[in-house]
């Protein structure tokens, strides 16, 4: 029997109060700890942007140069850089980060699979966490927007949290912008036509939560806009 088979039976399994009190509630404790933790290491972390996209892009892709590119020039209008802590997309960000001597953050997680941290974080930045539900929160609490290049389901999963947390008013709009229309256009068609147009399961207005650009200066140009129309600029 593999590991995840024996996941799938474990969760049919009744529990006994000795199994409850032992395991499921002292995970409250670790749930409890690594919020405390993210909490404490980033409340003074000052203005930063989310970026995500693929652990698997390779150094020699057209998304992981301008990755790089988008980190170094956030950090040039006074953003610090918050990844996933991984390879990839990640790392080029983090990498941008360091090249333009502003603040780089990793929020890494444990996965059966990937993934080790990437070199380009500052040592007092990097944090380790084992659920992902805490770390998107530092995501969201910690960044004043989101840039998204091309990724898998976490990726999307990260993109759609955060403008379902936005659409239904938990949180305050911020800008979140997709680099590589030729990526995600199929994506958002299919929101238009068949989820807002054929199925009318959200509102036009939706829409609006989002922007696809091509460069990286129009994704950074685009948060900055944002924050200079309410006469915030980042200051570090």
């Amino acid at each position: 029997m593999t590991a995840k088979e024996r996941k799938i039976i474990n969760a049919f399994k009744q529990k006994n109060w000795n199994t409850i009190k032992s395991s499921d509630s002292w995970q409250i404790f670790k749930i409890m700890s690594e919020f405390v933790e993210g909490f404490e290491s980033l409340s003074k972390i000052g203005p930063c942007v989310s970026v995500f996209g693929s652990a698997r892009t390779t150094s020699d892709n057209i998304y992981y140069k301008q990755a790089e590119e988008i980190g170094f020039l956030l950090t040039q209008a006074g953003y610090g850089v918050i990844t996933g802590g991984g390879p990839g997309i990640m790392e080029a960000a983090n990498k941008g980060a360091v090249r333009g001597n502003g603040k780089s953050v990793g929020l890494n997680i444990e996965l059966p699979f990937e993934q080790s941290h990437n070199k380009y974080i500052d040592s007092d930045k990097l944090l380790n966490f084992d659920y992902f539900f805490v770390r998107k929160v530092m995501f969201v609490k910690y960044a004043q927007g989101f840039i998204v290049l091309p990724g898998g389901v976490g990726t999307l999963d990260e993109l759609f949290e955060a403008i379902t947390l936005i659409q239904t008013e938990k949180i305050g709009k911020f800008p979140i912008i997709l680099v590589g229309k030729s990526y995600w256009e199929g994506l958002f068609d299919w929101i238009k036509i068949k989820v807002l147009e054929q199925e009318k399961n959200i509102s036009k207005e939706d829409l609006d939560l989002f922007e696809v650009v091509d460069q990286p200066n129009q994704a950074v140009e685009i948060i900055d806009k944002f924050y200079k129309k309410y006469t915030l600029t980042p200051n570090f």
